[in-house]
C-alpha cells in the first residue's frame, strides 16, 4: 500500500507542476452571521482561515495578484501560456450565499485556460440542492474539488471549539458529493485542545474506512492565532500544544493508516507569522517538512510492513 501526495498526481495529470491560487469568493458564514452562531469556530481567524488569499476584487484582478505570489515557484524558463493553476477559494464557507452569484464567479474563472481545477472550501451544512446543481454544473465544466472542514470526529471537542454541525451532517454531504460525481477532501486539525494522540488517530481511521471513499485528506497542526477566540483563551491560560517531535511523529502514524488511494495534500501547514501565537516552531515550515522527511525515510528503513504505505512519499 502506498500513500499518494498531491503534487505528484498533479505532475502526472497534467504533464508538470500545478500550482494553488488562494482566492476569495466575497463569502461570510453561518458560524459567524448569527444563522449558526458568531465569530467562528475559535481557532478560525478573521480572514475565516484564508488568511493568505487575495482580497475579494473582480476575478480577474485576483487571479492577476495571486499569480505574482506562486509563479517564482514555476521554472523560470516555463513559458506563461504553459503555466497551469487550480483555482482554491478557501476562506470562509464558498457553497454560502446566492448560488446564480457563486455559479457566475466560478464560470468566468473556469473560463481561463489556465485554470484546470476549482478547489472550494466549504461546510457540510452548506449543500443543499441550489449548491449542489451549481457543483455538478461547474463538474461539467473542469474537475471541482470540495474541501469540507471537519476537524475531528469527536462531537465533544467539536462542541468546544464550536464547530455547529453533527457528524451525521459531514456523512450525507460526502455521500451527495461523491453521487454527483465530485472530489472529496478532508480537512483535520491535530492538536486541537483535549483531544488525546490517539483520540486523533481515530479521526485519521474513521476517514480511511469511510464508505463511499473519500478522495483526499488535509492533515493541517492547529494554528494559536491572534484575534481568535482559542488565541484569547491560550494567552490567557495556555494550554498544552505538541512539539514538533511529537506532531511530526503523529502524521507518520496518521500516514500509515490512509488506504493506497487517498491522495495527501497537506502534512502540515501556514500560518501569518505576525498571527501566531503558537507553537512558535510552526512558523519554520521547511523545518518542519525536513523532520517529516526524515522520519518517513527513517520509517520506511525499517522495513516493517506498516511502514510501506510511505514508501511513496
Amino acid at each position: 500500500m502506498k500513500i499518494r501526495m498531491i503534487s505528484e498526481e498533479l505532475k502526472k495529470m497534467y504533464n508538470g507542476k500545478v500550482l494553488k491560487l488562494s482566492l476569495s469568493a466575497g463569502c461570510t458564514c453561518p458560524n459567524r452571521d448569527g444563522t449558526i452562531g458568531t465569530g467562528g469556530c475559535s481557532f478560525c481567524s478573521e480572514g475565516g482561515s484564508g488568511d493568505f488569499a487575495a482580497p475579494f476584487a473582480p476575478a480577474e484582478e485576483q487571479i492577476r495578484q495571486a499569480k505574482k505570489l506562486v509563479d517564482p515557484k514555476f521554472p523560470k524558463t516555463m513559458p506563461a501560456e504553459e503555466r497551469k493553476y487550480i483555482a482554491y477559494f478557501q476562506s470562509f464557507t464558498n457553497t454560502y450565499g446566492d448560488a446564480g452569484r457563486l455559479q457566475k464567479l466560478y464560470t468566468e474563472v473556469l473560463a481561463r485556460p489556465e485554470i484546470v481545477i476549482l478547489s472550494i472550501g466549504t461546510r457540510p451544512d452548506c449543500l443543499g440542492e441550489d449548491m449542489m446543481e451549481m457543483l455538478s454544473a461547474l463538474n461539467r465544466i473542469k474537475p471541482v474539488w470540495v474541501e469540507l472542514g471537519l476537524q475531528t470526529v469527536h462531537q465533544r471537542t467539536a462542541d468546544c471549539f464550536g464547530r455547529g454541525y453533527a457528524l451525521p451532517v459531514f456523512e450525507e454531504a460526502v455521500r451527495k458529493l461523491k453521487d454527483a460525481g465530485i472530489t472529496v477532501i478532508v480537512h483535520v486539525i491535530l492538536g486541537l485542545p483535549g483531544e488525546s494522540r490517539e483520540e486523533m488517530l481515530e479521526t485519521v481511521r474513521y476517514l480511511a474506512s469511510f464508505r463511499p471513499r473519500i478522495d483526499g485528506i488535509k492533515l493541517q497542526l492547529l494554528h494559536v492565532l491572534k484575534g481568535t477566540r482559542m488565541g484569547a483563551a491560550y494567552e490567557q491560560d495556555p494550554f498544552p500544544v505538541m512539539t514538533m517531535e511529537e506532531y511530526t511523529d503523529l502524521v507518520v502514524d496518521c500516514l500509515k493508516i490512509l488506504p493506497e488511494k487517498m491522495t495527501v495534500h497537506r502534512m502540515t501547514g501556514d500560518a501569518p507569522k505576525n498571527l501566531l501565537i503558537a507553537p512558535a516552531w510552526s512558523a519554520d515550515k521547511k523545518r518542519v517538512l525536513n523532520m517529516l522527511r526524515a522520519k518517513i525515510t527513517a520509517a520506511r528503513r525499517e522495513n516493517r510492513p506498516e511502514t510501506s504505505a510511505l514508501d511513496n512519499l
